[in-house]
């Protein structure tokens, strides 16, 4: 599946315990009818086979939607299960690697933190960078220091890849982001940690035609 640079526009990463009170197939059902472009299965706890199993039943949610699944740094989960492609951060395999091993056909994400990432990254043979953290976010524990909107946007200048910015990011920063040349957003607790996924997918597709 080619990346569709529109498919970033509102991307959901998983969070398996904050998606708890509807589960994370659920929880994704009612994210993507509310808006959301793209699914990233992100669970550090998980097996790989149970990653397997969840990507599966994700697929199915996923079926006729358009909306690309893709697996957090597992390659395996990622073929097993036939998804969309694969997402991957600075310690994890080379880009390199996990395309020879992904093969050209589907997307491959990378995670930048700085601009030295970025320069690296436009030789690299991904389809879409990861740009953040925006913000502090307390999702990911081990996330580097915040790189701000004007630190977005100096990144973002440097590539020629699309871009979505990541890390703390809510639906009150969607023009702002848009301002900053990315492509999308990736969000995590703003849909996965609300009460109803749908309607907090719905106010991020809201805001952002209107900032288009």
């Amino acid at each position: 599946m080619a990346l569709n640079r529109g498919s970033l526009r509102l991307y959901l990463v998983t969070d398996t315990a904050l998606c708890t009170p509807l589960g994370v197939v659920e929880t994704v059902r009612r994210a993507v009818a509310g808006g959301v472009s793209m699914v990233q299965l992100r669970d550090k706890d998980a097996t790989t086979d149970q990653r397997i199993a969840l990507a599966v039943a994700l697929k199915q949610v996923l079926h006729g939607t358009n909306v690309p699944l893709i697996v957090n740094d597992d390659l395996e989960a990622a073929t097993a299960s036939q998804a969309d492609g694969v997402h991957i951060g600075q310690s994890d395999i080379s880009p390199q690697k996990a395309r020879a091993l992904l093969g050209p056909d589907r997307i491959l994400g990378l995670s930048c933190e700085t601009p030295e990432h970025v320069i690296a990254a436009n030789a690299a043979p991904v389809d879409y960078l990861g740009l953040g953290p925006v913000f502090a976010t307390g999702t990911k524990s081990d996330h580097a220091a915040p790189i701000g909107l004007q630190g977005l946007a100096e990144m973002i200048d440097m590539t020629h890849l699309p871009v979505v910015a990541i890390g703390g990011l809510n639906s009150s920063h969607v023009s702002d982001v848009s301002a900053a040349g990315a492509d999308g957003m990736s969000v995590v607790s703003a849909i996965c940690g609300q009460d109803d996924p749908l309607a907090a997918a719905r106010l991020f597709q809201t805001r952002i035609e209107g900032a288009s």
